[in-house]
């Protein structure tokens, strides 16, 4: 198994790529949010045209 060198300094696992990370956790969080609130949108506009 290969080691692998961590600098000490640094927080976290040296191979791991943060920025793509934080990018990518920003669009999930982004899409939860916006996909709730349209969900939320739909619900309350077919509640409103059917009753």
């Amino acid at each position: 198994m290969a080691a692998t060198e961590m600098n000490p300094d640094a927080l976290g696992h040296s191979d791991m790529d943060y920025p793509a990370h934080y990018r990518t956790y920003r669009l999930f969080t982004s899409l939860v949010k916006w996909g709730t609130v349209t969900a939320i949108l739909v619900i309350l506009l077919l509640a409103f045209f059917t009753l």
